[in-house]
């Protein structure tokens, strides 16, 4: 008998710490601490991700799981396209012809849309054909027959389409150069909505529709003809396929309802994976590799068509990025600032009751639970927005002062040194719901309202108070995140998504916040690296939270509360948000909802062995 040594190179060693390098897949180790043997080992596991902006459904999606493009949705044909950058998605150029259930192929900066559903032209089914260049989509030739429920594989130079309804179900295939189409081959059944991976020469179809039921068909293509291979283990409709041909892989779509099943493909036969999505889906975008895919939007529940999920295998466990509710607020109040971080955060002034009425309270929070610390000495509301300081270094810089009655838009400012508020000298401009960042010796106060708004902007250097340049555009409720060098500050009463960048000098207006909000929770992070949430129009709070990488917004994981106006800190991986409005919108009091948001992370996957 062959030992472990001979078969695998190396021995069983004995440890008093676990290895964790991922290059120690396979090796087997003793714990002498917990007298086990452990192993790193390989597992494939679905993980949520960051939602879509608007909901797909019957959309294509190509690309890979860090790079893909999400397109062409219905059910009365979009022209919208979205792109993902392996934490959220953005907004991409618009299709020229809205439609769905269309085929795509290619990347995320060279894609192809061919065919599809395009209500209200005449006739809908179309043979239109539209190419992405990574900024805007251009109509090329069309392709040959008109259809729908049609699927694309390959790449913009190489690619094809497959199968779909004419309305009649065809099982014509039709292969693009890049410039022209040409006939390729017979599918082995007339079929729709199939599932594809790989590339011209070299790709597997899998799934589908044919007349009257879900089928199990799956085949492989050579760029000139179809072989058909093993059958899937559940017939289904309407899936996701990612992958090449000989690694492919097969996730969710319909058996009759949704499912969330994924099967693996070796080039000749399925095998069942242990790994399920948290949502059971079809008709949506799927794309990626066999052992990094992306499923995206579908059916049928309403939190489905906005839902993403990324699949691995690999040795790695990934946990997902996720806002999670935390130890609430001592005192209910809403439009409070903020400071500080996880596990070190603080909450001060705001509203406390539905009749405005300011409180002087502030509170500190240890990542778990939050504790009355000593009060501020002018009670003030509208602090929301200000993102100042540390837990032991905080300013607080003007509001609304008054305890009841008419707003009194006060320049009284505090400094908090961890135990006590201490008065320091006053803004030049008395403001409420200001937007403020940076530091307690080196912090911008900027915009706010007057009655009317401002776009006054000031500077404190840890003494007194100097006025800068004016941003751009005169604006309150808007929340503010980094240094005084390198600030950002977001959203606009009574909703817009006007965004400006400061330098430490100048004010310059950037792309804007992909919702219009006002009173969102302020920024988390740096000018090139943070998350906003939640917020309001006036109408709706949400709990949407969007990303900024210092260029463009993209998608995060939603809140679990619809919340405006709370006090918040941290970074774009570790934050919180505290007390705020909630839901329903109106004069509501404030809330003690607290929630922290933990972002994406991985650690090798360690298993204790047991005898079977």
């Amino acid at each position: 008998m062959s030992t472990y040594r001979e078969i695998h190179g190396k021995a069983i060693k004995s440890v008093t710490t676990d290895p964790s390098a991922t290059t120690d897949e396979g090796q087997i180790w003793y714990n002498t601490n917990s007298s086990t043997f452990k192993s790193i080992i390989n597992s494939q596991t679905w993980s949520s991700s960051s939602p879509t902006i608007q909901d797909q459904k019957y959309s294509a999606q190509v690309g890979t799981q860090t790079s893909a493009l999400i397109f062409a949705s219905g059910p009365a044909g979009q022209t919208y396209t979205e792109e993902y950058n392996g934490s959220g998605w953005t907004a991409g150029g618009a299709l020229g012809t809205g439609r769905y259930q269309a085929a795509g192929f290619g990347t995320q900066t060279a894609a192809v849309c061919a065919a599809g559903d395009a209500p209200p032209l005449s006739p809908a089914f179309r043979s239109d054909v539209e190419e992405y260049n990574g900024t805007s989509w251009t109509e090329v030739t069309n392709n040959s027959t008109a259809r729908y429920a049609v699927t694309g594989l390959g790449t913009l130079t190489a690619g094809a389409i497959i199968g779909g309804r004419e309305p009649a179900y065809s099982n014509k295939t039709e292969n693009y150069d890049g410039t022209n189409w040409t006939t390729g081959g017979t599918y082995p059944a007339a079929i729709s909505n199939v599932a594809t991976g790989g590339t011209q020469t070299a790709s597997f179809a899998a799934g589908g529709y044919v007349p009257s039921t879900q089928s199990n068909i799956s085949a492989n293509y050579d760029g000139s003809s179809w072989t058909a291979s093993g059958p899937l283990n559940t017939a289904r409709s309407a899936g996701g396929g990612a992958g090449s041909q000989t690694a492919g892989l097969f996730f969710a779509g319909s058996d009759g309802s949704a499912t969330n099943k994924t099967e693996n493909y070796d080039g000749t036969s399925w095998t069942n994976s242990p790994a399920t999505l948290a949502s059971a889906r079809n008709s949506f975008g799927g794309s990626g590799t066999n052992t990094a895919a992306l499923a995206t939007g579908g059916f049928p529940s309403p939190s489905v068509p906005k839902l993403t999920e990324e699949f691995n295998s690999s040795v790695s466990v990934i946990t997902a990025a996720a806002w999670a509710s935390s130890g609430g607020l001592g005192t209910a109040r809403y439009q409070v600032g903020g400071a500080g971080d996880v596990p070190a955060g603080l909450a001060f002034g705001g509203y406390g009751t539905s009749i405005p009425g300011n409180t002087n309270k502030s509170e500190e929070y240890n990542g778990a639970t939050w504790t009355a610390g000593n009060n501020m000495n002018n009670p003030r509301g509208q602090c929301s927005g200000q993102h100042i300081g540390t837990q032991t270094a905080a300013l607080a810089a003007g509001g609304t002062l008054t305890t009841l009655g008419p707003p009194n838009y006060g320049t009284a400012c505090e400094e908090y040194d961890g135990t006590n508020w201490t008065a320091t000298n006053v803004l030049n401009t008395g403001r409420s719901y200001t937007a403020g960042f940076g530091t307690q010796t080196a912090g911008v106060a900027a915009t706010g309202s007057t009655s009317p708004a401002t776009a006054a902007s000031e500077e404190y250097d840890g003494s007194s108070w100097t006025s800068g340049n004016s941003a751009n555009t005169a604006r309150y409720g808007a929340a503010g995140t980094g240094i005084l060098t390198a600030g950002v500050i977001v959203g606009n009463y009574p909703g817009t998504g006007n965004v400006e960048e400061y330098d430490g000098t100048n004010w310059t207006t950037v792309t804007s916040y992909p919702a219009g909000r006002f009173g969102i929770n302020a920024g988390s992070g740096t000018q090139t690296d943070c998350i906003y949430s939640g917020g309001s129009n006036g109408t709706t709070r949400t709990t949407e939270t969007f990303g900024y990488d210092g260029t463009s917004w993209s998608t995060r994981p939603a809140l679990g509360n619809a919340l405006s106006s709370g006090a918040s800190g941290g970074t774009s991986t570790s934050a919180f948000i505290a007390g705020g409005r909630g839901s329903p919108p109106g004069p509501t009091a404030g809330v003690t909802t607290c929630e922290e948001f933990t972002g994406e992370t991985t650690a090798v996957n360690v298993k204790t062995l047991t005898q079977g």
